[in-house]
């Protein structure tokens, strides 16, 4: 397993985790993880990648050792704008290779249309968007936001290390029981009372009063000037939040046709966590496509 290293920096007002691999001054990759996960979910394909790589990867805002802001929402332009900070304190102004999967590759998928000049290449790992929701739906969506900030969110806690990484088996049940054990210690945290807490702000579980705003989006993707590599994995849930399986193939079809310079790639044998399946068939992906592109 190669070792990581912690740095923690002041980000736009907050204590930011960042994780390292590789050595300083090594062609860099930026890798931005998803929705309640962490940095080190990166390691299994760390591990796999062959050439020399310096791969830098936060623990977004809330997530994984950095701090939350002191309020009880996210709201997503926060993530373009720490992205933003990120990259000019990394590689001052100089385009970058950048990932990002889930939640990750949709903030980077936006950022890459927003700063086109920042990007050589954008690897997208299922951050292909969400539903469409009519406008109409707003008055419920907003209810449903106001609801959530009375009730307060909450994380549930577990015993133990080894229930967390049945926990993540549940979610993921391809995951080994060492790639589950070495994700646990990542992921959650035991506290004064001996419990193991998942180390997210529990604020991540109210709801974005805000509609997703899909057309936005691919407005953004257009704009996009960097080649393109959109990963998709062979066994994916994405269908449950794009409108259901009929749906899901023909929508991301259109959407990835957005994209001026892309190519779509799949990956066999894997799920959404398509980087904890099969990081090395990802791993050659990504080195592949960056060699292609002569940034590596």
């Amino acid at each position: 397993m190669k070792l990581s290293r912690s740095e923690f920096i002041p980000l736009r007002g907050l204590r930011y985790h960042v994780r390292h691999w590789g050595r300083a001054g090594a062609p860099k990759i930026f890798m931005m993880h998803g929705w309640m996960d962490v940095s080190a979910s990166f390691q299994f394909v760390v591990d796999c990648l062959q050439r020399d790589w310096h791969v830098i990867a936060p623990d977004w805002r809330g997530f994984g050792l950095t701090e939350g802001p002191p309020v009880d929402s996210y709201w997503f332009p926060d993530y373009l704008a720490d992205l933003d900070a990120i990259l000019q304190h990394y590689a001052g102004d100089e385009a970058v290779n950048l990932l990002g999967h889930s939640m990750g590759g949709y903030a980077v998928g936006l950022y890459a249309g927003t700063r086109p000049q920042r990007i050589k290449a954008l690897i997208n790992l299922e951050g292909f968007g969400g539903a469409h929701l009519a406008a109409d739906q707003a008055p419920v969506r907003y209810a449903k936001w106001l609801d959530q900030l009375i009730e307060s969110a909450a994380l549930q806690s577990y015993p133990d290390a080894a229930a967390v990484a049945a926990r993540l088996q549940k979610t993921n049940p391809r995951l080994s029981d060492s790639r589950a054990a070495f994700l646990a210690q990542h992921w959650a945290r035991q506290n004064d009372l001996g419990r193991w807490e998942i180390l997210a702000d529990p604020a991540h579980k109210i709801i974005n009063p805000v509609l997703p705003r899909v057309e936005e989006m691919l407005a953004c993707w257009r704009s996009t000037t960097a080649p393109v590599l959109c990963v998709e994995a062979a066994e994916t849930n994405m269908w449950q939040w794009m409108g259901g399986q009929e749906t899901m193939r023909a929508e991301v079809d259109r959407r990835i046709a957005c994209l001026p310079h892309a190519r779509m790639a799949f990956i066999a044998e894997a799920g959404h966590m398509l980087h904890h399946d099969q990081p090395q068939a990802l791993a050659q992906l990504i080195e592949d496509f960056l060699l292609e592109q002569g940034v590596a």
